[in-house]
């Protein structure tokens, strides 16, 4: 990368193109989310060799169980893969953890997330978090009904309702997202970290997800470094 790049703290990536990518070539879809699982790992680990602390990526959606069964399958047990595969690589310095709701899992697939969001990777350099069965209105939705709980229970005013108060109950427990990539060419965030990107930067690339590099990946972190943030202000 170039002089004077500005690191930031939290990057998010929408995922997108696999299914674009497996048609091009084709192949079916699945193929596509395995080839992206594979840029996915490779990327977590340019985070880390970087020094970015937090790394989101919208992996399925509260949306996509829309899609085909064997497609839903697929996505599945290419996470139980990968959930398997990183007994192999401990202390790797990289936490993971899981945001989005749990409840439809799997009990197999709920206990590998919970062994790994555990696991010893030595000294944490980069947290990953993967946004699994996520959805950023479904994740406010959670917040405002553990705000309403606490309120019933009167652990809670009206005047205690504030941003602090709903940030708080969030599934994700990062700071705001500095930096949001969406590679594929779509520009649009998809219900992804709504709350948590009012003052993200946004860096569109027109590259399918599994052919994204860590050199695409340096690309936009170097359009970052370009940006004034503002917040607001003047």
């Amino acid at each position: 990368m170039t002089d004077k790049i500005i690191l930031p703290e939290h990057v998010g990536i929408i995922m997108d193109g696999n299914g674009r990518w497996a048609k091009k070539r084709g192949l079916p879809r699945n193929a596509g989310h395995k080839k992206g699982a594979e840029v996915f790992e490779k990327t977590s680990r340019h985070c880390r060799d970087l020094g970015i602390k937090y790394l989101t990526v919208y992996a399925f959606s509260t949306e996509n169980w829309k899609r085909p069964k064997e497609e839903v399958d697929g996505v599945m047990n290419l996470m139980r893969s990968y959930l398997k595969s990183m007994k192999k690589a401990a202390n790797e310095h990289i936490a993971v953890r899981f945001i989005g709701d749990k409840t439809p899992f799997d009990d197999d697939l709920k206990a590998l997330m919970d062994e790994a969001e555990n696991a010893d990777v030595g000294e944490v350099i980069t947290t990953v978090q993967i946004a699994l069965n996520y959805g950023g209105r479904d994740e406010i939705v959670h917040a405002v009904k553990d705000i309403a709980k606490d309120i019933k229970e009167g652990k809670l005013s009206l005047d205690d309702i504030t941003e602090d108060s709903i940030s708080e109950r969030l599934y994700s427990e990062t700071p705001e997202a500095d930096l949001i990539i969406r590679p594929s060419g779509e520009e649009r965030l998809s219900n992804f970290l709504l709350w948590e990107s009012a003052y993200s930067e946004f860096v569109f690339m027109d590259v399918l997800w599994p052919d994204f590099t860590n050199e695409d990946f340096d690309k936009a972190i170097e359009e970052y470094s370009r940006r004034n943030r503002r917040f607001g202000g003047i």
